[in-house]
């Protein structure tokens, strides 16, 4: 039997195990060969926990946590102090989810846990630093989402509006007005309520041993004793038909997304169906899937055309998921790259066409056997590293799996039938009520062009073949039948204030 085997069976009868330690959880992922050591701590609070107005007080507390000085060590001694290591540590937070990660090589192991718990245990929260990193969440918020990443300024747009009235609806930085209405107080008193022992789950990773495990727990179980109570899951509001939030921005292209929100997780039995659905609907950057064949392979009218049954983050710089997004509630979201003002309309309605096309004939068995056989092998993507193993082992924790998700997910596809996969379409997939976000110039006229139905034609730069040209004689005209009072227009302005 190899270690790496051997470590594998270990780690699951540790997750099976009944008896954790009394103060915490622990995901363990020992990799024996591995010359590095991960770690990742999961604290179960995130930005559904910001209380009103002062919305971003989450990740502005764990920024401080990872960006600041502790008690005994100002941050520039700190990042010197890191530098020969060649390690870092950071926080990554979400709805419900606050993760610090480091990971350093076994030579510089003491060195580092020092920096890293010490961060942990003994923030300074210093007015210094706490100035610094608003101001810098401030710049994201104004500068950045809103006048220099269209994309993810649309999907951030979308997600509020998928959840708004519920506390998913702000992105974890929060708003402009909510943060400048935090304090360096709120932010500690944040920390004293929800970085409790009884609120944390150790991720270990690689080549640790059990003395380090010890140590950490032994040094964690240091933090309060409290257990904070969660806010419940959200429950988005019904809605009935296409319901659209256009900002207005000058812009070159067109930034759409659209969706609702989905009761199925990670885990569920309709998750995997659902999976081999939308990954040959709309696998993210897989030339290969169909949504990104009809829009962009055929018609060149964009980057990339994608869908999603979880939230994507950074879907513009990643190509596989990131881990540390578990949430108890989900949306479907389909994703257009820009297309060009002229063809947004075209885009949008071809798009929709496609969604309806698959709900109402289902896939076929050929295009199942193709999604199936890619999907088993694509899968050992996910996770190809300790690191991005343990994360996926700290979700599977979240959601409840006790088996290594990359496993278990092709074990799962490769039972599914065709009529798994049409069934859970049937059952989880809708076209007729979306919420769609578009970031656009010339909103006011793209307003009038959906309420009127008016035909979209297209023109290419370059000849199409008769079949297409054919076949967007159909998708000009098809109807979206939006109401005008289903549409706000807002300015770009307006967006996070």
């Amino acid at each position: 039997m190899t270690q790496r085997f051997l470590s594998i069976i270990l780690l699951g009868l540790f997750m099976l195990s009944c008896s954790p330690p009394p103060s915490h959880h622990v995901v363990l992922l020992h990799v024996e060969d591995d010359p590095t050591i991960t770690f990742r701590i999961w604290f179960q609070v995130g930005s559904q926990c910001d209380p009103a107005g002062k919305e971003g007080l989450a990740s502005l507390t764990a920024a401080m946590i990872a960006e600041g000085a502790t008690e005994t060590r100002a941050y520039e001694d700190i990042l010197t102090e890191l530098y020969p290591l060649a390690s870092s540590y950071g926080a990554s937070v979400d709805k419900e989810m606050t993760v610090l990660s480091g990971r350093v090589h076994q030579d510089n192991l003491d060195m580092f846990y020092n920096l890293f718990l010490d961060a942990i245990l003994h923030p300074a929260f210093s007015e210094e630093d706490f100035v610094r990193i608003r101001t810098e969440m401030l710049n994201r918020l104004e500068k950045s989402l809103r006048y220099a990443n269209d994309e993810e300024l649309g999907k951030a747009v979308f997600s509020h509006f998928v959840y708004e009235g519920t506390q998913y609806a702000h992105i974890a930085e929060g708003t402009i007005s909510s943060l400048e209405n935090i304090t360096v107080e709120d932010v500690r008193r944040f920390y004293r309520a929800w970085y409790t022992r009884n609120n944390v789950v150790i991720g270990l990773g690689g080549g640790y041993n059990a003395a380090l495990l010890r140590r950490l727990e032994e040094d964690l179980a240091l933090l309060p004793e409290s257990r904070p109570t969660q806010p419940e899951a959200p429950e988005p509001a019904a809605f009935n038909g296409l319901h659209f939030r256009i900002v207005e921005k000058d812009c070159n292209a067109t930034a759409i997304s659209f969706g609702y929100p989905i009761d199925v997780l990670r885990g569920d039995d309709d998750f995997w169906a659902l999976a081999v659905f939308n990954s040959w609907f709309g696998e993210h950057r897989n030339s290969s899937s169909h949504l990104y064949q009809v829009i962009r392979e055929t018609r060149g009218m964009n980057y990339g055309d994608y869908s999603y049954i979880e939230h994507f983050a950074n879907g513009g710089s990643r190509q596989m998921p990131a881990p540390h997004y578990g949430r108890r509630q989900q949306l479907f979201e389909v994703w257009l790259r820009p297309v060009q003002h002229v063809h947004r309309h075209f885009a949008l309605r071809a798009a929709i066409r496609e969604l309806q096309s698959v709900v109402e004939n289902g896939m076929t068995q050929a295009q199942f056997d193709l999604t199936q056989r890619f999907l088993t092998t694509y899968a050992l993507h996910y996770a190809t590293s300790t690191s991005s193993r343990l994360g996926y082992a700290i979700d599977s924790r979240f959601y409840g799996i006790d088996q290594d998700y990359v496993d278990l997910f092709r074990r799962k596809i490769d039972a599914l039938t065709l009529e798994d996969v049409n069934d859970a379409i049937r059952r989880h997939i809708q076209f007729h009520d979306l919420k769609i976000a578009v970031v656009t110039s010339g909103a006011e006229q793209f307003v009038e062009e959906l309420v009127a139905d008016q035909p979209s034609p297209v023109e290419y730069d370059t000849p199409k073949p008769q079949e297409v040209l054919d076949e967007d004689l159909q998708i000009m005209v098809y109807p979206l039948n939006v109401q005008r009072a289903n549409i706000s227009v807002i300015s770009v302005d307006q967006v996070f204030e």
